[in-house]
């Protein structure tokens, strides 16, 4: 692992209770970062400030009051890791409830905006820092999976029109974009059972959050006059494209 070039770097990382996020915490702390890292699970941020030395704080994301408050609490944040994320109504848009459209699109798309409209001002104001999104792989290609590929398709805009706005400032932008990693993320996601063991089972050497959270500090640790705009990673056995072709049933 790259050595941090600056260890008086102060980090947020949200989402951090488990997955990339709690990962990125890991990777980040073992650099020498001061890394802040939120979540809604205080037992899990205890469990992870005792093994990496992160400072925890129970957030839920989506309360904007309490994002500007916890902003506030720490000062200039010089690297924001926007990982906090789910994906309720993952099967089919159909088949989603009220609840799970509210609190994908709420949780991926209108937190994430808050978080980052929150750091910014300092992030200018010092002429640095970074932010990273941690997007996926269904905000740029086609999945079945109308709903969460919406709100990832929202972080993959807003951070290519982050770094248009950002020009000038000395604040970079990075969107990291996963295909299948080893995380919890089905087990929230789908709660038939038959459906989720089908999700799990590929079979397939898939991608660690570990090793997710290895490209975010690898970017983090680019030189300062480099932008390293997006990554893509996925399994080897997995892609993406192509076409398709699904015949229409018709009544006999």
């Amino acid at each position: 692992m790259t050595p941090s070039r600056d260890k008086s770097k102060i980090v947020l990382v949200t989402g951090a209770s488990s997955g990339i996020g709690a990962a990125a915490v890991r990777a980040l702390t073992a650099t020498g970062m001061t890394v802040h890292a939120a979540a809604r699970r205080h037992d899990r941020l205890q469990a992870l400030a005792a093994e990496s030395g992160c400072i925890p704080h129970v957030l839920d994301v989506t309360d904007a009051p309490a994002v500007q408050a916890l902003v506030a609490e720490i000062g200039t944040i010089d690297i924001l890791v926007n990982n906090a994320g789910l994906g309720r109504g993952w099967g089919s848009l159909v088949e989603a409830t009220y609840t799970d459209i509210e609190v994908t699109v709420s949780t991926n798309v209108t937190a994430t905006i808050h978080m980052v409209q929150a750091v910014l001002p300092a992030m200018i104001a010092q002429k640095s820092g970074h932010v990273v999104n941690v997007g996926s792989m269904a905000g740029l290609y086609p999945l079945s999976s109308a709903l969460y590929g919406a709100t990832k398709g929202a972080m993959h805009r807003l951070s290519t029109n982050l770094r248009l706005e950002l020009h000038g400032t000395g604040v970079r932008v990075t969107e990291i974009c996963p295909g299948r990693i080893q995380t919890e993320f089905y087990q929230v996601a789908v709660d038939d059972d038959d459906a989720r063991s089908a999700i799990l089972d590929t079979g397939a050497d898939e991608v660690t959050a570990a090793e997710c959270a290895d490209t975010i500090v690898y970017a983090v640790n680019a030189a300062p006059h480099i932008n390293i705009n997006r990554i893509e990673l996925q399994p080897t056995e997995q892609t993406y494209g192509g076409s398709q072709y699904v015949l229409r049933k018709t009544q006999p």
